[in-house]
């Protein structure tokens, strides 16, 4: 059963996934085009991860939910009751129980300044219900992984993750608020 929650003009995405008890939760920048029933590249690599770690299920969220295929047409500033909106789904979807979260945005949360406001807001969201962090590994930068990266020796599905100090990130690219 799919999990589907946008605004009405479909210009925004706060949660795409399917129902399940131990669900994959992952965090990405900015969701794309993808619906159910039609993945993106990186949801599709997102479920078959999440079915070859052993998940029956997963859900994607957003440090911004602005639909964007292209990051750089992403809101130059932040449109906060936006940001407000996926704070509550993401919420909701968090306090179902002590989830792992697998962080997966790559560098991109360095084009606008107000992602890791966006973030740190999140953060404290997964801190409230005891979440931990988990990556595929970590860009040269120190950037979680995105599932599209190809890199020499990474491979996406026979990686295990591994915890990510969420804390220190923040801390190196935005200071925590």
């Amino acid at each position: 059963m799919w999990i589907y929650e946008h605004n009405a003009e479909n210009t925004a995405r706060f949660v795409l996934g399917t129902a399940g008890a131990n669900p994959l939760i992952c965090f990405g920048i900015n969701p794309s085009v993808a619906e159910p029933d039609k993945l993106d590249p990186t949801l599709k690599r997102i479920q078959k991860y999440a079915e070859k770690q052993n998940f029956d299920s997963w859900i994607m969220l957003n440090i911004y939910p602005q639909r964007a295929t292209d990051p750089q047409n992403i809101h130059m500033k932040i449109d906060c009751a936006l940001h407000e909106k996926n704070l509550l789904h993401i919420s909701s979807v968090l306090q179902r129980k002590q989830f792992r979260i697998l962080a997966a945005w790559g560098g991109v949360v360095t084009i606008r300044d107000y992602f890791t406001k966006c973030l740190s807001d999140i953060i404290e969201i997964a801190n409230e219900n005891d979440c931990q962090w988990v990556a595929l590994g970590e860009t040269k930068n120190g950037h979680p992984y995105h599932p599209l990266t190809r890199v020499k020796g990474f491979s996406l599905y026979g990686t295990p993750p591994s915890i990510f100090d969420i804390h220190t990130y923040l801390s190196k690219y935005g200071g925590e608020k």
